[in-house]
């Protein structure tokens, strides 16, 4: 232990060793401090750049996560349209045929009730003793010139429908309703009428002819009106709506079509058409 003795020289010395000593500690201290903070600097910096790649990835994922929903949309969107599309045409083979079996049956009953006609004009009593028998007129044939019946001259032009001559079907059935404009088969002759263009018009415009398709389609849609104008009690109403509906998509005019749809929806909501218009109205864009 050193003494602090007057003139001693031992006392400066040991102070400013001992100086020295604090400010060497203080500086090491500094220097772990700065070298801490560094360090702390550098691990923020890290973590910061740790969370960007992150956040970008995250924003990758769901980018490409959206990308594929919307290319999912589209792609159900689209099966959807292609079924719609599918679906719409067997309903329209679907009508087409439902068509040919309703005329096949009217034509039917048309020769039963004209042959019922025939036996009962042909039926003639015995005759009386010392009376002459009775001369049996023979019935004129179908298509046998003018005094051909309602009954057969509609199985000649629907025989030409069959056939697939629509121009001769359209004169037969336009001289029925000339010649019988009360019968109870005018209305379904002008319904074939408008029946025989809108087969023009799909023959049309299957060989390509989109013009004279679109004209056909045209007076189709005409002749269907004429059923539901002239023969507003008549049984082919229902069904010359419609017909007259799908003629009127075939001329790209789809809200027409669809205010005739449900027209036909509202008034004859029991008719065997409804459910086919119920379908096609699903199919129309809104």
């Amino acid at each position: 232990m050193w003494r602090n003795t007057k003139g001693s020289p031992r006392l400066p010395f040991a102070a400013l060793a001992l100086l020295l000593a604090g400010g060497t500690l203080l500086s090491g201290c500094a220097s772990g401090a700065a070298d801490s903070l560094e360090q702390d600097v550098a691990q923020l910096r890290q973590d910061v750049n740790a969370l960007s790649l992150s956040v970008h990835r995250s924003r990758g994922d769901a980018e490409t996560a959206l990308s594929q929903v919307d290319r999912r949309t589209r792609s159900d969107a689209a099966e959807t349209t292609r079924r719609l599309s599918a679906l719409a045409t067997r309903v329209d083979g679907m009508a087409a045929e439902l068509s040919r079996v309703s005329a096949r049956l009217e034509d039917v009953s048309v020769r039963l009730e004209g042959l019922g006609r025939q036996l009962a004009s042909r039926a003639t009593p015995a005759p009386s003793p010392g009376q002459a028998p009775v001369a049996i007129t023979p019935a004129a044939p179908p298509g046998s010139g003018g005094g051909a019946s309602a009954e057969q001259a509609y199985q000649v032009a629907y025989l030409d429908f069959t056939k697939g001559s629509y121009p001769l079907a359209v004169s037969g059935f336009r001289e029925i309703i000339r010649r019988f404009p009360d019968s109870p088969l005018a209305d379904k002759a002008q319904y074939w009428v408008g029946e025989s263009y809108f087969s023009l018009a799909r023959a049309s415009a299957e060989a390509g002819r989109t013009q004279e398709a679109s004209r056909q389609f045209e007076q189709a849609v005409q002749e269907f009106r004429r059923v539901i104008v002239n023969y507003p009690r008549g049984e082919k109403v229902p069904t010359a709506l419609y017909k007259e509906a799908l003629a009127l998509l075939e001329l790209k005019q789809p809200r027409l079509a669809q205010a005739r749809l449900q027209y036909l929806l509202e008034h004859f909501p029991q008719s065997e058409e409804a459910p086919l218009a119920r379908e096609r109205l699903a199919s129309i864009p809104g």
